[in-house]
């Protein structure tokens, strides 16, 4: 099987009808493409029976998680190169093999089988998630959901979120470092909160206390942060000890559909809505608009997506369904809006932050990486390769705007029309670039 690479790369081009963007090693050893940039190893041939099994980008995933598949060089620089491939075919590269009706691309399909060795492939990596049950984001299947992403140990968080613990997008100066950025974005919060000593905060998917700590001693608010991790509560509950602020925080392993204690004088949810689900973001507005006081105000952000032309043919990502958010899904900006606005909130602010969270995610790699060995330690060798390319290809996804996100500061007003915003409440520069 001399010169699999060359092979395979006119098989894949036959098939795809364009020219790989990117230089191919294969498992013999061969190498093929264009030279100078990036390698996408195909260490073993069985990468490729789980990329026939399942075309696209489940398959992929599997090949990767497994150690099939690997980058020599910038992994940015391949994902940005494949984008085109991976991303923005639609379903074009859903199945290589239904959609074949040229004879010439049956015949590369039948030598691709022919590369690939012996049947049935690989079983799936055990990192894959499997078993979920339940209707889709019902009470049991989202705490099956949130336990499969956040309950894989503290120690890995601590190396990939550094100290913050604050697992979503910063909010980056020019020469800030991460801490800083994570500061930054939890005191914006607060400040579009207008939080005020006394005040009752609901942290909605609270993590690892990150917000309520900085709330209750920046601020002297008395909050309530409530997740589904029940490893996220322990170790928020231990910051908040060893900080003293056990007085003012109170952390729930708890649905927020649960909470029946309001009225709440503000809501932070940050990154939490992206783990509801279309068929329940009205519920989840509802839910938060209750527990609000009149004049109350929640900052709702989130991650989006662009529109797509058939909102009814959006399917959630295979790669993240399967090995890091099961059953995440996002909407478009423009959706989670009209939402808020048809569960009775007046949209006061929108503020898009993508470009901060490439920045952030790439930090967050660079943490991996630079602690690689411990990483897989912690974890296993492929949860730390899921982690790798997921944030690195969230990371592309951000700069090249096919995914955003967005704070969203809503006010339940009341009936006089007293929302409580100052007339100016942003400081624009004055000039930009």
């Amino acid at each position: 099987m001399a010169d699999a690479a060359s092979r395979l790369t006119t098989l894949a081009e036959e098939l795809l009808g364009e020219p790989l963007p990117v230089r191919l090693r294969a498992w013999d050893g061969s190498e093929a493409g264009p030279a100078g940039g990036p390698v996408l190893v195909v260490r073993d041939r069985r990468a490729l029976r789980r990329m026939i099994w399942k075309p696209g980008e489940l398959g992929l995933a599997r090949a990767w998680v497994a150690g099939e598949l690997d980058v020599e060089g910038d992994l940015y620089a391949l994902l940005d190169g494949l984008s085109g491939l991976l991303w923005e075919r639609g379903e074009e590269t859903r199945s290589l093999l239904d959609s074949v009706r040229d004879p010439k691309l049956r015949a590369a399909a039948r030598a691709l089988l022919r590369l690939a060795g012996p049947f049935p492939p690989p079983k799936p990596p055990a990192e894959e998630m499997r078993g979920r049950s339940g209707n889709r984001h019902s009470k049991r299947r989202d705490k099956q959901a949130i336990s499969h992403h956040y309950d894989v140990g503290n120690d890995f968080y601590e190396l990939v979120l550094g100290p913050s613990m604050v697992y979503s997008c910063a909010y980056w100066t020019e020469d800030g470092t991460l801490e800083d950025a994570q500061r930054d974005k939890l005191d914006l919060i607060a400040r579009k909160l207008n939080l005020q000593e006394g005040d009752r905060l609901l942290d909605v998917g609270c993590g690892w206390g990150s917000m309520a700590i900085h709330a209750a001693r920046e601020y002297g608010a008395r909050v309530v942060g409530v997740t589904l991790s029940r490893e996220q509560a322990a170790y928020a509950r231990k910051r908040i000890a060893d900080e003293g602020l056990t007085d003012l925080i109170e952390i729930r392993v708890q649905d927020y559909r649960d909470v029946d204690d309001g009225p709440y004088d503000a809501i932070s949810s940050i990154g939490m809505a992206e783990h509801v689900g279309a068929v329940k973001y009205r519920e989840y507005a509802d839910t938060l608009y209750g527990l609000l006081k009149p004049g109350g105000r929640l900052l709702n952000h989130q991650i989006s997506r662009r529109p797509e032309p058939d909102e009814e043919a959006y399917e959630i990502d295979a790669f993240i369904d399967a090995y890091v958010f099961p059953d995440g899904e996002l909407s478009p900006m423009g959706s989670t809006l009209t939402t808020l606005e048809d569960a009775g909130f007046e949209v006061r602010d929108v503020e898009a932050i993508r470009e901060h969270y490439a920045l952030t995610l790439r930090r967050w790699v660079a943490n991996l990486e630079a602690d690689w060995d411990r990483a897989v330690r912690l974890t296993s060798p492929g949860r730390a390769r899921i982690w790798r390319l997921y944030m690195a290809a969230s990371a592309v996804s951000f700069e090249r705007n096919r995914i955003g996100v967005n704070q969203f500061l809503a006010v339940k007003t009341p009936g006089s029309g007293v929302s409580g915003t100052a007339l100016r409440p942003r400081v624009w520069n004055e000039k930009t670039g």
